[in-house]
């Protein structure tokens, strides 16, 4: 399970980029699931990956609309916001599965809201304060993704 550190929002937004650039590189679908106590640097990670995909302007969680959607060239990032779902069957309404359709990344923070309903995740990002700093600890759920993973 790679670690890395992120000491400061620069560094964590660097990240987010090498990561960003990493998935990139899967040709199919994508659902990571981004873990962390509100503050932890899930929606300043999101801004990283968005940047890596060319999106230059500034990056909101979506806490009360759900899902932020941005258009690329080569795909559509999603981005997810459970924090304030009643009950994860909220998501078969909105049309979840069609999210996680063609070459779409769907980044979903607080996924344990949707239990039940979301699909297994490609890679979890668990974040947690270190200091002044964060720690992100990578689990991927398959080799392909963990061979696209940047070295630590």
């Amino acid at each position: 399970m790679p670690i890395y550190l992120a000491n400061n929002e620069t560094e964590m937004v660097a990240l987010g980029e090498r990561l960003g650039r990493a998935f990139t590189q899967h040709p199919g679908a994508l659902s990571v699931h981004l873990l962390g106590d509100l503050g932890a640097g899930k929606t300043t990670l999101t801004r990283g990956i968005l940047r890596a995909f060319g999106h230059d302007g500034a990056v909101k969680s979506p806490t009360y609309t759900l899902v932020e959607a941005y258009e690329f060239p080569a795909r559509t990032v999603y981005h997810f916001d459970l924090y304030r779902l009643g009950d994860p069957e909220e998501l078969e309404y909105m049309g979840i599965r069609d999210y996680f359709a063609d070459h779409n990344l769907c980044l979903i923070e607080w996924p344990a809201r949707g239990d039940g309903v979301l699909p297994v995740s490609d890679l979890v990002i668990a974040i947690s304060v270190s200091g002044d700093g964060r720690r992100l600890e990578l689990q991927a759920n398959s080799s392909v993704i963990a061979a696209l993973l940047p070295s630590t």
